[in-house]
């Protein structure tokens, strides 16, 4: 475990006494929704990425948009930052919390406002549970198609924040292409009304701009979401093949072919074997790769997509089974979902990384992978959205042996840095937070990074929402483009910058 606190340039110091801000706090709120003494505030300490850890200095509890937004105003007021948190869910760090700020708790924005199944929306508040919605709809044959591994715990107001995928997302997109509108409420308590109910809305794409931007711009406070029929039939393919870089090229092949599946899936030999002793799905543990390849629409068209694809898949040398019943197919996807969780049952910790690269790079990345796994003598359980060339390595290590975190990290990093050589990027969905806020400066431009600094003004110009995180001071890239420069890691292009 790390203790964090932001870089020394990027940390917001001010003067407000904390039982002066509880004061003001508790004309706003109820005792029992705020938390100051040390067992309150410890379940808070961090977020899914655990291994970096801070106690908040206050976390509040609010149940209204005005309680909301009299916090903020506050905050504002007295130079106080703020982190908003939902479910706590997240990989990145982006709700870790800080040691001179107020931590601002969504979990009670729990309701369903509205399912509207004339115009196939649902507006719902920050931190309704991501399965929730599709189980309300489900009733008017609809669902929200975004499905994050973790829907059954996590908020679809940090979903908005770090813009999740899914395994459905090759088909359908991420939050972003989901979403229809927001209402966000500024640093300065303001309450305003982003994008609209209907497919379009005019000026800039702030839905767009918000979606993603990890608490940094607004605190979102409710959101409105595209609802979806259930497809009439789906279908899924287990594919089994006995090297992984057979099943990097099918996936490759499959899109090449025209087929989009709904969902596209690739787990390597460490993962099937951790989800199948922890679900027991059936899945082929003797099997390097498997490909889990869903197809959904009409009967027919499933159909006719089916032998294609089973087609595809067997040229590249798989094994192929299909689901032969509904419950066979939601067995599949649960080994899928389960992953995560199954692969914290074989090692003591794990560091989960989230780059993306270009699909055709599939079967060389994970040879690589399993170079940097031999490098540094740390095993790695990879689970890809393949579909999409959104890569999952889970690094498997042991905190309580001195030097293995750190040694972790390294090896992610340089996950991240070859994603970037390969013409892709330090994440997909689950966002920068402080987990690869240097990596930020690989990715981008010293310019770039002002552009970036320079939007954050627009909506936060005292910089008091969850600072130190997701983008970088130039200060901050200096330092680490003189390390890389001193490692003599960076290619020549890279070195110009700094």
């Amino acid at each position: 475990m790390i203790t964090i606190s932001p870089h020394a340039s990027e940390k917001i110091h001010h003067q407000v006494n904390k039982k002066s801000l509880v004061r003001l706090f508790s004309h706003v709120l109820t005792d029992s929704s705020i938390l100051t003494e040390p067992e309150q505030l410890a379940p808070y300490e961090c977020d899914g990425l655990s291994a970096y850890q801070c106690t908040p200095w206050i976390v509040v509890l609010p149940a209204t948009i005005e309680q909301v937004r009299k916090i903020m105003k506050i905050c504002y007021q007295q130079g106080v930052p703020v982190v908003a948190r939902g479910a706590g869910t997240g990989l990145s760090g982006g709700a870790i919390p800080l040691d001179n700020g107020v931590l601002l708790g969504l979990a009670k924005f729990n309701e369903i406002i509205q399912i509207d199944t004339k115009n196939r929306i649902a507006v719902v508040q920050p931190g309704v549970r991501n399965l929730a919605i599709s189980q309300a709809a489900a009733k008017h044959g609809l669902y929200y198609a975004p499905d994050p591994s973790s829907q059954i715990a996590c908020s679809i107001g940090g979903n908005v924040a770090e813009n999740a995928g899914g395994v459905h997302c090759l088909k359908y997109g991420l939050t972003t292409h989901n979403i229809l509108h927001l209402k966000i409420i500024t640093m300065q308590g303001e309450l305003l009304t982003i994008g609209s109910h209907g497919l379009d809305s005019p000026g800039y794409d702030l839905l767009a701009l918000m979606t993603g931007s990890e608490g940094m711009l607004g605190v979102i406070a409710e959101v409105t979401v595209k609802l979806l029929p259930i497809p009439e039939t789906s279908q899924v393919i287990l594919a089994a093949f006995q090297d992984i870089v057979s099943a990097g090229e099918a996936v490759a092949g499959l899109i090449a072919k025209g087929l989009i599946p709904a969902g596209l899936e690739m787990m390597d030999n460490a993962a099937i074997r951790a989800a199948e002793n922890f679900i027991h799905v059936g899945y082929p543990v003797d099997a390097e790769a498997i490909l889990l390849c869903e197809l959904d629409g009409t009967t027919d068209q499933v159909a006719d997509e089916l032998n294609k694809a089973v087609e595809i898949l067997e040229n590249f040398g798989a094994t192929v089974r299909v689901a032969q019943t509904e419950q066979e197919r939601q067995k599949m996807w649960a080994g899928r979902k389960s992953a995560f969780p199954a692969v914290g049952r074989i090692s003591p910790d794990y560091y989960c990384m989230d780059g993306t690269i270009p699909r055709r790079h599939l079967a060389r990345v994970l040879q690589r992978i399993s170079g940097l796994s031999k490098k540094y003598g740390l095993a790695v359980a990879n689970v890809f959205h393949a579909g999409d060339g959104n890569l999952h390595p889970l690094i498997l290590y042991n905190a309580d042996n001195p030097g293995e975190l750190e040694k972790a990290e390294q090896l992610g990093g340089d996950i991240l840095e070859l994603s970037i050589e390969l013409g892709g990027t330090i994440t997909g969905e689950h966002g920068v937070g402080v987990e690869k806020i240097s990596h930020m400066c690989l990715q981008f431009s010293n310019e770039e990074i002002k552009h970036f600094h320079s939007i954050k003004q627009a909506f936060d110009e005292k910089g008091l929402l969850n600072p130190g995180k997701a983008v970088p001071t130039l200060n901050r890239c200096a330092e680490y483009g003189a390390l890389h420069v001193h490692q003599g890691k960076l290619p020549h292009e890279e070195l110009e910058r700094f």
